[in-house]
């Protein structure tokens, strides 16, 4: 049953009563972003005693594709819609995804008795930060590891696209032209992952199948990581320019924070090898993206898979449109049918942990400090 289903009730209220309850429940959680009735049902099938979960899809955007967060560009509610939508908001003392709409990030100053929010994204250690909530009591639980498969397969399928010469291929077919040609192999080649988290580590994973070598560049560096990274080398932030040196690909995955802010610059390409392949599933902001412009246009990085810009949507004028050796994705590499699934799966778990007092075991809960 789809959200735009027209048997499917506009607003959802559910809750499951004990006989001796008689006063409003202290746990209401508030779906604030689309997600496919199907999930919605799930989650109010495993929520425990007492949970009311609050879904009112009328109130949100209509979606673009599978797993859309955000909805429609546009969307605005009526009066009444509006209404119910503050409403709910200052009932609820759970959110799933922070608040959308025209206020934006101060959707959330509408839900003072909100203590927990669980995200539909990884990396929103910024957006919490700009939301006032770094030194706040409101836990953030996050979608890490969710998007790791989609987003290390994207890495892969770069690194296959170069390796294979995927333009000729494309170029000769359009011709009609029979030219056999040696290509190349992953096989033996090196790869530098920056910021081997989850994502990294199944970039890694995928790498190692294909006999590459892998080396795994993180914050806290100690051979005992090899294992666990797939890598073959483990070094530090302070050592970036050593891991980047012979490396034939470098795949960026690590968090935006203020230290890795363009730490991608133009002097860790001056380190890199000529003709160097970068993939960057991380976000635009810890590359300085002129100098990576200016490496491009030279020569020096070989090809460019970009999943995200500096700032998106990538304006029409910038020149990363036009290069040939640049392959823009319009940050759409995470998103998977599985998303929203698994992204519900966290959820009940954590939402099982929370009413049992249990925060100690919820997962995938935000460092505010670290931001990641």
């Amino acid at each position: 049953m789809s959200r735009e289903d027209p048997t499917v009730c506009l607003t959802v209220s559910c809750i499951r009563p004990t006989p001796f309850m008689t006063s409003p429940s202290p746990y209401v959680a508030f779906i604030t972003s689309p997600l496919e009735y199907e999930y919605v049902e799930r989650i109010r099938e495993a929520a425990p005693e007492g949970v009311e979960i609050l879904y009112q899809p009328d109130l949100l955007p209509q979606t673009r594709y599978i797993a859309d967060h955000k909805g429609r560009d546009g969307f605005a509610r009526t009066p009444a819609q509006d209404r119910r939508w503050r409403d709910a908001l200052a009932r609820a003392t759970i959110l799933w995804d922070f608040p959308s709409g025209p206020e934006g990030a101060r959707g959330l100053a509408l839900a003072p008795q909100v203590k927990w929010v669980q995200t539909t994204s990884s990396g929103v250690g910024q957006a919490v930060a700009n939301m006032g909530l770094a030194d706040s009591d409101v836990i953030v639980t996050t979608a890490r590891g969710v998007h790791a498969d989609a987003l290390a397969e994207f890495a892969l399928f770069i690194m296959l696209a170069h390796v294979k010469d995927l333009p000729r291929l494309q170029r000769d077919q359009q011709a009609h032209r029979w030219e056999r040609y040696c290509c190349g192999e992953l096989s033996g080649k090196s790869l530098t992952i920056i910021g081997a988290g989850q994502v990294g580590a199944r970039v890694a994973c995928l790498a190692r199948a294909f006999n590459m070598r892998v080396n795994a560049v993180v914050n806290r560096p100690s051979p005992e990581r090899r294992t666990e990274l797939f890598a073959d080398e483990v070094y530090g932030q302070a050592d970036l320019k050593s891991a980047v040196k012979d490396a034939d690909y470098i795949v960026l995955a690590t968090p935006h924070t203020p230290q890795t802010e363009r730490m991608i610059d133009g002097e860790i390409w001056a380190a890199t090898k000529r003709g160097v392949v970068f993939v960057n599933i991380a976000r635009g902001q810890v590359v300085d993206e002129p100098a990576m412009i200016e490496a491009l246009g030279s020569g020096h990085i070989g090809l460019a898979g970009l999943d995200v810009a500096a700032t998106e949507p990538l304006p029409p004028g910038s020149p990363l449109w036009s290069m040939p050796n640049v392959i823009i994705s319009p940050h759409s590499a995470s998103t998977a049918p599985s998303e929203n699934g698994k992204i519900t799966d966290i959820f009940i778990r954590n939402l099982n942990h929370y009413v049992r007092g249990e925060t100690e075991q919820m997962i995938n809960v935000l460092d505010k400090a670290r931001m990641y």
